[in-house]
């Protein structure tokens, strides 16, 4: 477990303390044929002629551990997937990232990886939602579809010649908005079936990226961005003495509400929260941790104090005993 970055008085460390240990106690017993430590033996058939992958070592005629982790199985190929690691990029990762450079055809952006991926223009879908090859006039306008700074959500291609490339070919993908961006361990965020998330509830998306940067913000159509975005090129087009009464009105279509505001915070906090605690992100965690601050009438600003945390923590021991009785 990591050390916390806030102060906490006797009290609240020792009921830390306790609800950790019972988490940790649930995990092991859980995990305890798979998890190694440093120079753990792995047991193997070595009949069955085992390859030795990453994490691994043989000494003295026996297959042990050089790292802390999870010993992983892939037909005849042993390995040990650490647990707490740098972002490593596999193709299919749905991910979040900023964009730091607009290049001739492409854009790179920050992934929390050891280096820049790259977004090909040929490599994603045009904001008319059109399929159709990209002409030098798109290479023109790129700046006016993504620039510097952006967030982008997109999803891992493959490695080529000149790094990392990503592809955003489906309407889920491209510009999020109108949110906050959170970064995490990226060991905190499993690789799931589904990384999009709409909590209805509370009118805001979800998008968790593989690479630990989380995006929350307002429910978005994207027909309704589409609309927009023909409003206002017509409004270009026609002119300025319509800039007046049609500016306001778009401004009022992108306008997020004052409820809505609250719920991307407190959400976010909640993520902080769950982050700090080294607790591995998913939905239900979070809306648990949510629902919780709202049944406790804290604040928003009150989530990332030292009681909360200790709540969270109680909170998830609990969950997890019950849920461990009813299985």
């Amino acid at each position: 477990m990591r050390e916390l970055q806030i102060s906490l008085n006797q009290t609240q460390r020792i009921r830390l303390q306790r609800a950790l240990e019972l988490l940790e106690s649930i995990s092991s017993k859980a995990n305890s044929d798979a998890s190694v430590i440093v120079a753990d033996t792995i047991p193997l058939n070595y009949d069955d002629g085992v390859l030795k992958g990453h994490g691994t070592l043989d000494l003295n005629g026996e297959v042990v551990a050089t790292i802390c982790g999870v010993v992983e199985r892939i037909n005849k190929l042993i390995y040990v997937r650490a647990l707490r690691a740098r972002y490593k990029p596999e193709v299919g990762d749905i991910i979040v990232g900023r964009v730091t450079e607009v290049a001739p055809k492409r854009w790179r952006l920050n992934i929390n990886y050891s280096q820049d991926a790259v977004l090909m223009l040929s490599s994603m879908n045009l904001p008319d939602g059109i399929q159709r090859r990209q002409t030098a006039d798109d290479e023109l306008n790129m700046r006016s579809i993504f620039e510097e700074n952006d967030v982008i959500c997109a999803e891992v291609r493959g490695f080529q010649h000149d790094g990392l490339h990503l592809q955003a070919r489906s309407q889920k993908y491209g510009k999020v908005e109108r949110g906050q961006l959170l970064t995490v361990s990226p060991y905190l965020v499993k690789r799931r079936k589904q990384h999009f998330h709409h909590l209805e509830q509370y009118g805001i998306d979800l998008i968790f990226g593989c690479n630990g940067f989380i995006r929350i913000g307002e429910r978005v159509d994207p027909t309704e961005d589409m609309m927009i975005e023909d409003q206002v090129n017509k409004s270009e087009q026609k002119g300025s003495k319509f800039e007046g009464t049609f500016g306001n009105q778009v401004q009022e279509r992108v306008y997020t509400p004052l409820e809505t505001r609250q719920n991307i915070c407190r959400t976010a906090n909640a993520i902080r929260v769950l982050s700090n605690l080294g607790f591995i992100m998913t939905v239900e965690v979070i809306m648990e941790t949510v629902s919780l601050s709202l049944s406790l009438n804290i604040n928003v600003h009150e989530m990332l104090g030292s009681e909360f945390c200790v709540l969270t923590a109680e909170k998830e021991a609990e969950r997890r005993t019950s849920s461990k009785k009813r299985g």
